[in-house]
């Protein structure tokens, strides 16, 4: 069962007349909280996320609760303290499962995007817009697929909901892309313009570049980066990738 709807938001007073820029943006995908000595061990992502001290932080394969299953975002918004929005992409009673947001700014509103195809995993992206002291940012984190023909659907879904230029616009996540001249890449790179790629996965030892951030417009991205450190070698099987980006 697949289930998507728009979520309410922890919201708060905003501050006026305050500057959030510069601004750290990441994109993590844990694994379940499972790390790569294949231990399920949540505070370790906990750990990383205080590590890397991200004002936004796009998760995947993030567990949301159910009879069955712990709920690890609220571990980590309870140890972070940062605002959290879910996006799951797949939800029976026992077991919820997908994205995620955590923000160290107010979560304004969230919308769930559903890019499933055909009768592949379900995935979806997780839309939210973001004020940081009167500043809306928009993010979309997503996870996309493992073959091919399924994320250039899902990219070309995707692409059709980027119809505002009333504020900066992030997409982020796991792209799932091993092709670096794949069609995906191309026409993101033709949407956004090219952005620094390093490897994040295996976490041990990285190769390939799965975990992908882009920005409208690009001028504001200043430095990529991966987050490369022992505990995040071992505390899921993608390293996190960061972006710090300014107004």
């Amino acid at each position: 069962m697949n289930s998507f709807t728009d979520t309410a938001s922890v919201t708060r007073k905003a501050v006026p007349d305050l500057n959030p820029w510069p601004l750290t943006i990441a994109t993590y995908n844990i694994h379940g909280a499972v790390g790569s000595d294949g231990l399920f061990y949540p505070q370790r992502i906990a750990d990383v996320l205080h590590e890397m001290n991200a004002d936004v932080i796009a998760l995947q394969e993030v567990p949301l609760g159910g009879g069955a299953m712990p709920d690890v975002l609220r571990l980590l918004q309870d140890a972070t303290g940062y605002a959290s929005a879910e996006g799951p992409t797949f939800s029976v009673a026992e077991r919820r499962y997908g994205n995620a947001v955590l923000s160290r700014y107010p979560i304004a509103e969230t919308r769930s995007i559903d890019i499933s195809f055909g009768g592949r995993e379900p995935r979806g992206a997780l839309d939210a817009d973001i004020d940081c002291h009167g500043h809306p940012l928009r993010v979309v984190a997503t996870h996309l697929g493992l073959r091919p023909a399924e994320r250039r659907a899902q990219i070309r879904r995707l692409l059709q909901v980027f119809d505002t230029d009333l504020m900066p616009v992030i997409l982020l996540g796991d792209v799932n892309e091993w092709f670096v001249w794949g069609r995906p890449l191309r026409w993101l790179v033709s949407h956004f313009q090219s952005v620094p790629a390093p490897a994040t996965f295996p976490s041990r030892w990285p190769v390939f570049a799965l975990d992908r951030i882009w920005i409208r417009p690009r001028h504001r991205l200043v430095h990529v980066e991966a987050h490369a450190t022992r505990l995040a070698r071992i505390a899921s099987d993608h390293l996190p990738l960061i972006a710090h980006i300014d107004g």
